[in-house]
């Protein structure tokens, strides 16, 4: 159990077959905010996932059986986690930073993709049904599911893969970020009450588990969220055993500004995008390419609005940027800015850690930088936007596929046409026009291209990557009563 300051204590223990699964270890939580120790978490062993794992495959085979009854649950569980969003969400905050009206639109969007899955049809799929023949595709449950999830969306991250797991017909062993692992604990244990014993599982741990969560042999699909470096082992491990894999990875997201923008509009927007949750989104606006007639104005506007936002505590009203949600990732940042600055990069605005406790560093603005810079080339992950000029828009198309990643892109333009012509040339998974990841919803694909990933989340196309397909065939059944 872990006590919050003089609040309610919210139990944590982890969860296996619908009872806490006991467990001698624990390992410790940092409160970003002030850098220390606030909590202790159980720390499952390596060893102790042959029972989880039996107990999730026992309750697969009566889990799988009724479509009607998950659509039922499933809804049920929607109520229940729209019913303990203030709790869940400062437990969210302490241990990842972000503010707690972030926390609770994160636990807002868990619930409706929940309710999105709960509510999707999956039909039949006859491919004939004449008079010769009869055939049918028919989607199956693969089984026990490892879902593996990160640090800076810890809830909504792992409910997109849940709720397609669950909806699909399997069962899930769901490892939370050993630096974020309590609210998804205390979620486990609230959905417990409505949920079928060992249907959904929450165990939390240091390595090695992780990789015993890809190479147990009963789980037979691996969803993970996390790095490329990262996701290249879990490639491997799962191989060894033909384990069906989905891959959300990496992503160094460019934004393409044309001349004919409205500045201050678009850098509203750019701001948002680039630097919602400190940066440390997967779709976040990582570098801008902006037109040299408007890039001078552009990071004007921009540098305006970092200097005018406000970092803090993400329990304290007013705050809109928390701190980076740990050392390593705040260390990665001030090395990335440092090595731009020493390469000619001008700061406009932050550029350095806040004098204080905690991991807090402000939104940055980086100008006169260009391509093989790193903070450019790699994904930073953090509240540093560089913007860069291009005079050619073949040119800037170019520098914008010039990565490994291919996650998300957007083009920028009062010409919407003349934008989605140009997005047709980016290779990323997602492009938009005129916004920035603004089209990650329940019911659309979402997944990279390149290092970006394998396989794709949400919408029929992700409910699919849980399911293996079988054909029935025979002959006609066309006259049978």
């Amino acid at each position: 159990m872990t006590t919050l300051n003089d609040h309610q204590p919210l139990v944590t223990s982890a969860t296996s077959g619908g009872v806490d699964l006991a467990t001698s270890r624990t390992f410790d939580v940092v409160n970003p905010a002030t850098g220390g120790v606030f909590a202790q978490a159980p720390a499952v062993t390596a060893e102790q996932l042959d029972e989880v794992f039996d107990v999730a495959l026992t309750a697969q085979a009566e889990w799988k059986l009724d479509d009607q009854r998950r659509c039922e649950v499933l809804r049920a569980a929607v109520a229940a986690i729209e019913g303990r969003v203030p709790e869940l969400a400062r437990l969210l905050t302490l241990e990842q930073g972000k503010p707690l009206s972030q926390s609770s639109g994160e636990f807002a969007y868990a619930a409706a993709w929940l309710r999105y899955f709960a509510d999707l049809e999956i039909p039949r799929e006859i491919v004939r049904d004449d008079e010769q023949a009869f055939q049918e595709v028919i989607r199956r449950p693969m089984g026990v599911v490892s879902a593996i999830t990160p640090w800076n969306f810890p809830i909504l991250l792992a409910m997109w893969k849940i709720a397609p797991a669950l909806r699909a017909g399997n069962t899930v062993v769901v490892k939370p970020s050993p630096y974020t692992p309590l609210s998804m604990l205390a979620l486990g244990n609230i959905l417990r009450e409505v949920l079928p014993a060992g249907v959904l599982n929450v165990v939390a741990g240091l390595d090695p588990l992780g990789a015993a969560m890809v190479s147990h042999p009963v789980p037979r699909k691996v969803s993970f969220t996390g790095s490329t470096a990262v996701g290249r082992q879990v490639a491997v491990a799962a191989a060894a055993d033909l384990k069906r894999v989905t891959l959300e990875l990496g992503g160094n997201d460019p934004a393409v500004i044309l001349e004919d923008v409205d500045v201050e509009t678009v850098a509203q927007s750019l701001f948002a995008s680039g630097f919602a949750n400190n940066g440390q989104m997967c779709v976040a606006v990582k570098r801008v390419y902006a037109h040299e007639s408007i890039q001078p104005r552009l990071v004007e506007a921009l540098t305006e609005l970092a200097r005018a936002a406000k970092v803090g505590d993400g329990t304290l009203d007013g705050t809109e940027f928390g701190p980076l949600a740990s050392a390593p990732q705040h260390e990665r940042v001030m090395s990335l800015v440092t090595d731009a600055v020493s390469r000619g990069a001008r700061v406009t605005a932050g550029g350095s850690p806040l004098d204080r406790d905690g991991y807090f560093f402000p939104p940055t603005i980086l100008d006169q930088i260009s391509d093989g810079v790193r903070v450019v080339d790699e994904e930073q992950f953090g509240p540093v936007l560089p913007v860069l000029t291009f005079r050619d828009e073949a040119d800037a198309i170019a520098r914008a596929n010039r990565s490994e990643y291919g996650l998300t892109a957007s083009v920028w333009s009062s010409d919407p046409e003349r934008a989605a012509d140009l997005a047709l040339a980016i290779d990323a998974g997602q492009v938009s026009i005129n916004a920035h990841a603004g089209a990650v919803l329940p019911n659309l694909p979402f997944g990279g291209h390149k290092h970006s990933g394998i396989g794709v989340e949400n919408g029929p196309w992700g409910l699919h990557e849980y399911t293996d397909l079988q054909v029935i065939a025979g002959p006609s059944r066309r006259g049978r009563s």
